[in-house]
């Protein structure tokens, strides 16, 4: 018993190497019946490791499990989650071809009296989840087709249909609107008050005070500080996390903007239904200059850039690359003029999984080494080691596999692949899901110091804070259009309001 509540699940002396590389030094983590407990650290700090270790995906090098007060192996996921515990992990394991339902399904599908795959009572439990969820979502609809913070929902309620006792969330609400976010929210409350026991893990730090019961950090491996959430706040956790100097950074200065970039004129994005997601936009960015588009989900941020780096199509409108027009040019077309985006799933859209870090690194520059039929392997190796330098990438080397890298590390990759073709214009979707305060200010710095070279620099967020870190300019989207524009003197009510967001005193 701790704190008048029960622990139901703890790691003791827990520890995991890698080979030369220590993920966990003696942790002890201890779960409370009916509360949720918050797991904050950057990037690379352990806290996958251990949830990992917690669900059964893998096993400890030393120390141990206790479950209900009795040591137990748990020697696989399916081990765990047969003893109630189930894990719903950051980059989402979903198979696009298949429906919401057999998504959600899979691997333990209901049968009917003789034997065969019950699809109706499947998809009927399926509604009620997302009822439960607060989502609309037709249970027959193929994943591929749901929007990133959709497909977030289903692999929360294919954790849920599991009725586990113990459930663990590795950022859950990374790809969520605010909306989803609430409805997130009181579904955990609904479960901890019937006993369900939750293990919270997110870098929306403000976002994770408003659920949690109790706090712990973890730092390189170690277990920095634990308390109830009565003596936490959020500078306590960035204090833990990061120590006490901590700044997302201010838009750079020091010099003038260049010559227009950048420069999209009536700009119209449609939907297969026909519906317009981007309104008649236009927005011009210079040389050096720092944008910062802001919107809830559904404002058409990311239908935006997407469309301007030529993924999809204008259905009206016209998008200008320092004076040329690039009607016509697809992906690497524009590219290869000096347009370049990192786009919002970098799992899906930003890395290839089987390829290294350097393979993944100069994949979109791969033309820079290429003589004739043949590859130069030196001058892969030189671009290689210096993006990785660059971009500062914590990585054994080139060869190292993308994998083994944190979500801050792959997400500066990303940014180093792009950066690798020497863009003069570079645009990023939601650059921070899924990273820590930490990689987050490293990401911003980095943009700055491009920024003073003459790189245009468009961002979108979903996060007041980081527009009001490092943009020179901040355009707030609102179903489609332009709602509003500040400079340096914005606050956060004003952003807030503008796009349609409710202001919380």
């Amino acid at each position: 018993m701790s704190g008048g509540r029960e622990i139901v699940l703890s790691a003791r002396h827990v520890a995991k190497r890698y080979g030369s590389v220590q993920a966990l030094k003696g942790v002890n983590f201890d779960i409370h019946r009916g509360q949720v407990t918050t797991l904050f650290g950057e990037n690379g700090a352990g806290k996958s490791t251990l949830m990992k270790i917690l669900s059964g995906v893998i096993t400890p090098s030393s120390g141990e499990i206790v479950l209900d007060g009795e040591p137990v192996v748990l020697g696989s996921a399916d081990e765990a989650r047969a003893r109630g515990i189930a894990i719903i992990h950051q980059e989402l394991c979903l198979a696009p071809n298949l429906t919401v339902r057999d998504n959600i399904f899979m691997g333990r599908e209901l049968r009917d009296r003789a034997g065969l795959v019950d699809d109706a009572e499947q998809a009927r439990r399926t509604r009620a989840l997302m009822a439960e969820l607060e989502e609309d979502i037709d249970p027959l609809t193929p994943v591929g087709e749901l929007r990133l913070g959709q497909q977030q929902i289903v692999e929360i309620a294919r954790a849920l249909s599991a009725d586990s006792r113990i459930l663990i969330m590795d950022e859950p609400t990374s790809a969520l609107s605010a909306t989803e976010v609430e409805s997130l929210f009181k579904v955990i409350r609904d479960l901890t008050a019937r006993g369900v026991s939750i293990v919270y893990i997110s870098h929306h730090l403000e976002e994770a005070l408003q659920i949690t019961d109790h706090a712990v950090v973890l730092r390189d491996g170690t277990m920095t500080a634990r308390a109830p959430r009565a003596e936490i706040d959020l500078p306590w956790i960035v204090r833990h996390m990061v120590g006490d100097h901590y700044d997302l950074g201010r838009p750079p200065t020091g010099y003038a903007f260049g010559e227009v970039a950048l420069s999209i004129r009536d700009a119209v994005v449609t939907e297969a239904s026909g519906a317009e997601v981007v309104d008649h936009l236009s927005l011009d960015v210079r040389a050096g200059e720092i944008v910062c588009i802001y919107g809830l989900m559904g404002a058409g941020r990311t239908e935006l850039l997407e469309a301007v780096a030529g993924r999809t199509a204008l259905a009206e409108g016209s998008t200008r690359l320092c004076g040329e027009d690039l009607a016509g040019l697809g992906i690497a077309g524009r590219i290869a003029r000096g347009l370049a985006l990192v786009p919002e799933d970098r799992q899906r859209d930003g890395l290839v999984q089987t390829m290294s870090v350097g393979q993944n690194l100069t994949l979109a520059s791969i033309g820079a080494f290429v003589r004739g039929l043949f590859t130069s392997p030196g001058r892969e190796r030189a671009l290689v080691e210096a993006s990785i330098r660059d971009v500062t990438v914590k990585t054994d080397g080139g060869d190292a596999a993308i994998g083994s890298l944190s979500g801050g590390n792959q997400q500066k990759v990303v940014i180093g692949k792009m950066l690798a073709t020497h863009p003069r214009v570079l645009l990023l979707d939601e650059p921070s899901r899924g990273i820590d305060i930490g990689a987050k200010a490293e990401v911003f710095k980095l943009l700055a110091e491009r920024a003073r070279r003459g790189l245009a620099v468009v961002f979108s967020t979903s996060e007041v804070s980081e527009c009001l870190g490092v943009a020179h300019r901040i355009v707030v989207m609102r179903r489609g259009r332009i709602a509003a524009e500040f400079g340096a003197d914005a606050t956060k009510d004003m952003i807030m309001a503008a796009s349609g967001e409710a202001v919380v005193a």
